[in-house]
């Protein structure tokens, strides 16, 4: 006797692929960015980042809790919580940190994804060379 999957049969195993599609997509490292340093400079300027980051990067600024990071310093780079910096710095241009005082410039719509990804190109050269 030849047995034929049930549609019961069928659409949990449409839920467990798509469950285990979802997983993937969501625990694969984010891409790196594929950004224009030099558009990135511009838009650091024009978007006031530089305003709370300093023109060199070398931050500091203390709006509310933390003070903005120095680009400059080796140990920004090696904070675990920068381990993936590309999506740390996605994560934060984009959704912004309410209790540093980052402003979510990607949920607003001030700074369109192309040019979030040309931001933190720019951010990388802001960073020291690797010894």
């Amino acid at each position: 006797m030849l047995h034929r999957p049930t549609l019961s049969t069928l659409a949990r195993a449409v839920v467990v692929f798509s469950v285990v599609g979802a997983w993937a997509a969501y625990s694969a490292p984010a891409a790196p960015a594929a950004g224009d340093p030099k558009l990135g400079a511009a838009v650091f300027k024009a978007k006031v980042c530089a305003t709370c980051h300093k023109a060199d990067g070398s931050g500091g600024v203390k709006l509310t809790g933390n003070p903005t990071p120095n680009w400059k310093d080796p140990k920004t780079w090696a904070d675990p919580k920068r381990k993936d910096a590309d999506a740390y710095l996605r994560d934060c241009i984009t959704n912004g940190k309410t209790k540093s005082g980052m402003v979510a410039w990607g949920k607003t719509g001030q700074i369109k994804p192309p040019d979030i990804e040309n931001l933190i190109a720019y951010i990388h050269t802001l960073a020291p060379p690797k010894k």
